[in-house]
């Protein structure tokens, strides 16, 4: 069964046995290591799923950044002291333009509120925008105005890193094909045709020796679940999200 922690470990460990480093985002730039991988989470929901995906790479003495939305209901600072203190990379991820509406002044107000909330707890040196594709304001918009490196902010992938030898992977829809739900989570490079559907066609592409040499997942850890209430309730909204997000994309073509 896809999208379970138990899945999870299975793909962790197949790109442990097919040779790849693991960086994290803020440190990809200076890797020299023929086979790399990056771990990127966006944390919205259930911290608690999170953390399982933090101690499995810690087992595994790897390490991954774990960008955190700063959402009232879900927000966990102890979870997010125990995650940074395995050694994994902690960052914020911001929705402040669409949360304000696109008032540019209240964003910023509340992206130094949240990046200071995120800096009790443990150095936050990266960033990385949340999609917000129910919002018609697009959050990097922010930095039209303002410099996240004024902020102490070192990078944000999506202005930061050049895609074009990287493929990039994101169980955006709950798949890891599902593009055409995506309405601003979308990178250009050389690899975009490469396509896999499931978890386990990445695990036997790890095994064969088939993925590219560099390779960026994004995972959102409330989706993997490894009890049967929580992993369906989860497939029925993701698929209502999907026909919502199809739609969406339609309309902004």
């Amino acid at each position: 069964m896809d999208f379970t922690i138990n899945t999870h470990e299975q793909l962790i460990k197949a790109l442990v046995d097919s040779g790849y480093s693991f960086v994290t985002v803020n440190n990809c730039y200076v890797t020299d290591k023929p086979k790399v991988a990056v771990l990127r989470h966006d944390v919205e929901a259930r911290y608690e799923n999170a953390l399982e995906f933090a101690k499995i790479q810690h087992k595994y003495g790897i390490k991954g950044t774990y960008y955190f939305r700063i959402l009232d209901k879900c927000f966990k600072p102890d979870i997010v002291k125990e995650i940074a203190a395995m050694g994994h990379e902690a960052g914020y991820h911001y929705d402040d333009l669409a949360k304000c509406k696109g008032d540019l002044n209240c964003a910023i107000k509340r992206f130094e509120k949240n990046l200071k909330l995120l800096n009790d707890i443990t150095p936050i040196k990266t960033i990385c925008m949340d999609g917000s594709p129910l919002s018609k304001y697009d959050n990097k918009e922010l930095w039209k105005k303002y410099n996240y490196k004024d902020f102490g902010i070192e990078s944000e992938p999506y202005f930061d890193i050049d895609f074009k030898d990287i493929l990039y992977l994101t169980d955006t829809g709950r798949m890891w094909d599902g593009n055409k739900f995506s309405v601003r989570d979308r990178v250009e490079s050389s690899l975009n045709g490469i396509s896999f559907h499931s978890t386990n066609d990445i695990i036997n592409a790890a095994k064969e020796n088939r993925l590219p040499a560099k390779i960026m997942f994004t995972f959102h850890p409330q989706r993997w679940n490894d009890k049967a209430l929580p992993w369906v309730k989860e497939l029925v909204w993701q698929r209502l999200k999907n026909i919502g997000k199809g739609v969406l994309v339609g309309i902004r073509k």
